[in-house]
Order: structure tokens, then sequence, then C-alpha cells
């Protein structure tokens, strides 16, 4: 027969009872309160702390308006040279304090731009600390003043920009030939022919020059655009050449080369399309004008942006 077990519990020993939450006094519903526990200590000390810090930070820097003034802190004053060579002192502040780090990180760099300022782009590319430091600042400098148009990877705009990027250089690749692109600008003109050539004629033209960069086209219409190309009524060899190459006194493209910055001919799907775009430039010419930057960088600037130009298409 199965035992039961009429265990009970011990009256003598003492019972826990865990306290009673109190709560706010607020009940929804009858039976719904709520409790008033309190904040972890950890919370507790870090609010006070955040107290703490505040005020030592009101103390140290400046922080509270005052009128149309304001506190100026404890913190030790900022002294520093302007570009100009003038002395300043004033109390701690973030834009002294950035003021003061540029002026110091000026004064290191300047030892290294007097480097570069003696030296030729050819001494500044075969000296790895010198190229180094170049290439670092011009970057800064292309972002700065060419990436608007030649994007920053130096990609260009096909139609309006020229790529820098490749090695194809409507003025000359050389290091001198860029820098003087650059300080000095290019006018990139082309004559529009819509008033000269008949539509017939500008097809035609279209038609050859296309076959100057080995695309399939029509052999009557290719001879008949080669003529007009090489003769007086068209006068395309003055600046192309009678080969096609280009010139780069003239800013002339290379048209045998597939390299196209003004007719988007590699984004078209047919011979048509191809044809379309370099029809529209035949009939509307170019002018595109690139300023000079002699006026707003210095010799030294144009030198290395030279260098970096010359680094991003490959150099020749």
């Amino acid at each position: 027969m199965a035992s039961t077990n009429n265990t009970k519990p011990d009256s003598n020993k003492p019972q826990t009872k865990k306290p009673a939450v109190q709560t706010t006094g607020h009940a929804w519903d009858g039976d719904i309160q709520e409790f008033n526990n309190p904040l972890p200590n950890w919370w507790v000390w870090g609010f006070y702390a955040s107290i703490v810090f505040a005020i030592v930070y009101w103390i140290l820097f400046p922080a509270w308006p005052i009128g149309n003034d304001y506190t100026k802190g404890v913190m030790n004053d900022i002294e520093y040279t302007t570009a100009d060579g003038k002395q300043v002192k004033t109390h701690w502040n973030t834009r002294a304090l950035f003021e003061k780090n540029m002026r110091e990180a000026e004064i290191k760099q300047q030892k290294y731009l007097d480097q570069l300022a003696s030296a030729s782009i050819e001494d500044i590319a075969n000296d790895e600390v010198k190229s180094n430091f170049a290439y670092s600042m011009a970057k800064v400098l292309y972002a700065d003043n060419c990436a608007a148009c030649h994007q920053p990877g130096g990609a260009g705009v096909v139609g309006a920009y020229p790529n820098l990027a490749d090695d194809a250089w409507l003025w000359g690749g050389s290091f001198e030939q860029i820098k003087t692109s650059i300080a000095a600008g290019r006018n990139g003109i082309m004559p529009a022919f819509s008033a000269k050539l008949n539509a017939t004629q500008i097809d035609d033209v279209a038609e050859y020059v296309l076959s100057l960069s080995k695309h399939k086209t029509d052999v009557a219409k290719t001879a008949r655009g080669k003529e007009i190309f090489n003769s007086t009524s068209g006068g395309c060899y003055f600046c192309h050449t009678k080969a096609g190459s280009g010139m780069e006194s003239m800013g002339a493209a290379n048209l045998t080369d597939s390299v196209w910055t003004l007719a988007d001919v590699p984004a078209a799907d047919n011979l048509q399309a191809k044809k379309e775009a370099v029809k529209a430039i035949i009939k509307k010419g170019v002018n595109r004008k690139m300023p000079p930057w002699d006026e707003r960088l210095t010799e030294t600037q144009i030198k290395i942006l030279a260098f970096y130009v010359h680094q991003l298409g490959g150099g020749k």
C-alpha cells in the first residue's frame, strides 16, 4: 500500500516574505497600479557625475552667453602667428585652436614646399619623398580646383570636359605642356559647318571620320567624305591633319584613336547613332574654354598639380 507524504512546513521556521513594492498611488481600471521602483545606483551616480562634469566644463571652457559676450573659461590662452606675420593671443576656443594647429602644420610643411619650389617636375617625380608629399598636396588642390569639371578621378565629362585619366592628350601630355595648360588655360574652338556644308556633305564627312577609327562605313560615302575633309571646302585637315591624327599645338583631337571627348560615340548602339553624334559636332562646332589658374595658384602649386595630372593619365 502506497504511503502518502503528509509532511507539513515547520511552523517554527521563520518565513521570509518579500517586502511589498511601493506604488505611486496611481491606478487605472481599478487594479492596474504604477510601481515606485528606485533607479539603479549606477544610473543615479552617473547622473550626478554628469552634473559635476558640466559644472567643471562651464568653468574651464567658453560656455555661457552674457549679454553681447560670453564666459571665456579659465583654460590657458592660445598664442600663434598668422600667415601675414601677425601675433595673436586670445582665450582658449576651438576656432583659435584650429588656427593655431593649421599654422603649425603650415610651418612644418614649409621646408618641403621650399624643396618643391626649387626642384623641377622631373626631380619631384624621381624623388620618392618629394613625389609622395607633392602627390598628397596636389590631390587636395585638384579636388578644390579641378574636380568640379574633370571629376574626382579625372574621367571628365564627354561633350564638355576632357578625360585626364587616359593617355590621349589634346594639348600634349608632357610635364611642361600640362603645366602650361593649367597656368595659361586653353581655348578649344572648332567652327560650325552647318552653314558651309549641306546635309549630304556633313553626312559623308561623319562617315569618313568614323572610318578613321576602324568603324565599318559605306565605301562611297567615306570616299566623298575624305575628299571634303582634305579639301578647302571642308578644311578639316588644317587642324586634324590629312591623316586625322590631330595637332597638339591646336588642341585638335586625334580622330584615329577611338578616344572621343565630344561626340559620345562609344555610348551609341549602332552605326547610325554614332554618325549622328559626330554630325552634331560638325554642325554646331566647338567652343569650350578652360580658364587660366596662374592668378589663383602659386607657381609651386601649379607645378605639383601638373605632376599630379600627369600621373593620372600615365604621362608620356
